[in-house]
């Protein structure tokens, strides 16, 4: 089945790159007066071109079978599965690495064309050994080390050691690198993710703030702003396979953070971003028809605008490649481009992945991410809005500022008018396509409650369900259905204990807010005790360390560590 599913792509293949070869070729006649087409720092257009051109027309003789995206980037990097086509996907077809993200993050030794002509030369060779040519004209990241607490340090100091740890810099960026280079230091989740993410960093510079790291939390926030100069938006994470989509957008919230230690300017510097950031999630939808979705936005029904999560590209996955194409290969009745559109939006929303965008919670095949209008991400498009709105009063822009909070209130209403469940007391996910409400409960139901838009009986009846459903003896619990998926029962995550620590706290709701703080610190703590280490997620309902998903359990971890601290600030001040 899943050498079938390839061969669908065959046919597409050769004209998207006939079609890619034609437009690299004409940017090569007139790189002078037109924007750049880059194979990360490649500028050698016409032996890119007419290598890719001669190397693919050279790979279907042999009846290779591939999944290859015609996508064509301006003025920014190619990732690795279009760079290196076959190559890329025979490495991936004989799962050289476990995880195949590593293959990604791998960095080429000389020009890439270079080392797909070789690599056609060579594979036909009886002695031929794909995994020693790799090994050959690849560096391989190397698996990263755990950091062990020095004997006697307590949890927090064992974090403000982490931090130095985890920080990077550009200085070992490589020439053709799918890391996108960055003006100044960020800190990493840690184990496999040897990048910055989008919406995980805001959790990471609260702890960093607590620490009094305040220039490593600019320095970050200088880095998404030069993101969003630069493409328009902010990535997944700086990679280039990551491109295509963004996270949820947490910009608004690391601005006001910033605010908090540098005064009200702040508002006043990130303001053309705050806006560039804003019309990347708004795009298309003045020309928008009722009952209609382009890229990240729908207009329902009744001519309201309200936001999806979405991806450019409809191809697998560049870091889960093989795995994506089994998913599609068990896809019944559907294309496969639209399930790798569902997965990479299931990415986009940094809930990879969960029952809450699935049709059948047990079968990851039946994903349908860009059906929904979920909860937590047009709560903080509300908080963006009235950010920009605040922003706008800073400068003395009043008209701008009045815009801005009418949008604002506009989503108020559309968020408590069709995401607000009056049967059960609960905020759910909207499904713009069938015209109803999700059902599962979720811990996404507190967003509205963080941001501060919830009447007070809303918040009281959502906290009841939170109470009765989602509160475990380790925290608070992602969803109710375990489904072996990593954002799904039992496993809970540092981020969203903070969204519901901060969001009931706000209503009221102390003790509820303090049983989730303090259920989910005892955990981490008990961990720690056991391996020394902080964790990217964890049960909540039951013992053991956390599963579910593409990927080994990881330590390190940015978003925990900065919720840890909170959590200590507010629960435990012996500590």
């Amino acid at each position: 089945m899943l050498t079938k599913q390839l061969n669908i792509h065959k046919k597409a293949l050769f004209f998207s790159v006939l079609a890619i070869s034609i437009v690299m070729f004409i940017f090569y006649l007139k790189k002078d007066d037109l924007m750049t087409v880059t194979c990360k720092h490649i500028t050698d257009y016409k032996d890119t071109a007419t290598n890719v051109n001669e190397i693919i027309a050279n790979d279907f003789s042999d009846n290779s079978n591939i999944v290859f995206s015609p996508t064509i980037y301006i003025n920014q990097p190619l990732p690795p599965d279009i760079i290196f086509g076959p190559l890329f996907v025979a490495v991936q077809q004989a799962k050289i690495y476990p995880d195949q993200k590593t293959f990604a993050d791998a960095v080429p030794r000389k020009e890439p064309y270079k080392i797909i002509s070789e690599y056609q030369q060579k594979k036909q060779q009886p002695d031929f050994d794909l995994k020693n040519f790799i090994n050959d004209n690849f560096i391989i990241p190397e698996k990263v080390k755990a950091w062990h607490p020095i004997n006697g340090q307590t949890l927090r100091q064992h974090i403000d050691s982490l931090w130095i740890i985890l920080t990077r810099d550009n200085d070992k960026i490589g020439l053709h690198d799918s890391l996108l280079p960055l003006l100044k230091s960020y800190v990493v989740p840690g184990g496999r993710f040897r990048e910055v993410y989008y919406w995980d960093s805001y959790f990471t510079m609260l702890g960093l703030a607590e620490s009094g790291n305040w220039e490593l939390v600019k320095n970050m926030i200088d880095n998404f702003s030069h993101q969003i100069d630069t493409y328009g938006y902010i990535p997944n994470g700086n990679r280039s396979y990551y491109l295509s989509r963004s996270q949820p957008p947490f910009f608004s919230f690391m601005v006001s953070l910033l605010a908090t230690h540098s005064g009200d300017g702040i508002y006043a510097r990130y303001l053309p971003q705050l806006k560039k950031e804003y019309e990347y999630w708004m795009q298309g939808s003045d020309s928008l028809a009722k009952g209609q979705a382009s890229k990240r936005v729908v207009r329902l029904n009744d001519g309201r605008i309200l936001n999806r999560y979405f991806d450019e590209r409809d191809v697998p996955r560049t870091e889960s490649y093989i795995e994506d194409i089994a998913t599609a290969t068990k896809a019944k009745g559907r294309p496969a481009s639209e399930v790798y559109r569902d997965l990479r939006a299931g990415a986009a929303s940094g809930w990879d992945f969960s029952s809450r965008w699935l049709s059948d919670p047990q079968d990851l095949s039946t994903i349908r991410t860009t059906a929904f209008i979920p909860v937590d991400l047009n709560s903080l498009l509300y908080h963006l809005e009235m950010t920009l709105s605040q922003a706008s009063q800073v400068v003395g822009a009043a008209k701008d500022s009045m815009h801005y909070k009418k949008l604002a209130e506009l989503r108020n209403k559309a968020i408590n008018d069709y995401l607000w469940n009056e049967k059960d007391g609960y905020y759910s996910d909207y499904d713009w396509q069938q015209q109803q409400l999700t059902k599962p409960v979720t811990a996404a139901t507190l967003f509205p409650l963080y941001v501060r838009i919830a009447s007070i009986e809303r918040a009281r009846k959502t906290a009841s369900i939170v109470n009765n459903l989602l509160l475990k003896p380790g925290g608070l619990m992602t969803t109710t259905i375990n489904s072996g998926q990593q954002w799904d029962a039992p496993n809970g995550w540092a981020p969203l204990q903070w969204i519901a620590v901060e969001g009931l706290s706000y209503y009221g709701q102390d003790a509820l807010a303090k049983s989730i703080g303090t259920r989910f610190l005892s955990n981490i703590k008990k961990l720690y005790d056991k391996k020394q280490k902080l964790f990217e997620k964890y049960i909540v309902d039951g013992d053991g360390m956390a599963n579910g998903g593409e990927y080994d359990l990881q330590d390190g971890f940015g978003w925990t560590n900065g919720v840890t601290l909170m959590l200590l600030d507010k629960y435990s001040s012996t500590e």
